[in-house]
């Protein structure tokens, strides 16, 4: 490989490391080819990319793309996993990969977040739930207290409705006047009664006797003019 090939490949391993969610380091002494390339199948699932490269070139591309403390991380056979995706994912499938060969793949460590990360916290990254599950978990646990909540008011209305049936049952609620509103007219009539017909045509011929009575009394003491 000369120079501008050299070139050409520093400035590729540059982009990929400098856009990686995160990077970890693998001793891959003793893996087989075909191995290597069922690895980097199952690593697509975490859209991780298995780089294996000459350290030099690494080292170069590392302080190109702004990362150079994986560089400690670049002592012997090294090949670098390229995280995109998922972290606990990818080093969940290189954890599995590694008890599976027993031995042939083993843990350098890491960098994530700006930090550097030892072989035992890639370990404990591997054992960590997928992002979807944890994104499950924190729905389930923030959706608790609110569907809580929910139960709590659909009780209460239940209440309220229960209490107003047993009220519209006692007749304490209904559509009609109250009892007091309409007795008052009755009270009015009983106060004003009405005259009765017959009673005024029996009082008019009593006048009319009193009067007749009068004028004839009234004629026989006037004294004659004979």
């Amino acid at each position: 490989m000369n120079r501008a090939e050299k070139a050409v490949v520093i400035d590729q391993i540059a982009g990929e490391l400098g856009g990686s969610e995160a990077i970890i380091a693998m001793d891959y002494r003793g893996i087989t080819v075909a191995q290597v390339a069922e690895l980097r199948e199952k690593l697509r699932v975490a859209d991780t990319k298995l780089r294996v490269t000459k350290n030099s070139l690494s080292e170069r591309a590392a302080d190109q793309a702004g990362v150079g403390d994986i560089k400690a991380l670049l002592v012997g056979p090294t090949a670098l996993a390229l995280v995109k995706g998922d972290v606990a994912v990818a080093a969940k499938v290189l954890s599995d990969t590694s008890r599976a060969l027993r031995g042939p793949l083993v843990f350098k460590g890491g960098f994530m977040g700006g930090s550097l990360l030892s072989s035992d916290q890639m370990e404990s990254i591997a054992k960590l739930p997928s992002r979807e599950v944890l994104n499950a978990q924190l729905v389930g646990t923030i959706a608790a207290p609110l569907t809580g909540l929910a139960r709590t008011l659909n009780a209460l209305i239940q209440g309220v409705a229960s209490q107003l049936g047993q009220i519209r049952d006692q007749g304490l609620v209904s559509g009609e006047a109250p009892a007091a509103a309409a007795a008052e007219p009755a009270a009015e009539a009983v106060a004003e009664p009405a005259a009765e017909p017959g009673a005024e045509a029996a009082a008019e011929p009593a006048a009319e006797a009193e009067v007749s009575e009068s004028t004839e009394g009234s004629s026989d003491d006037e004294p004659s003019n004979e």
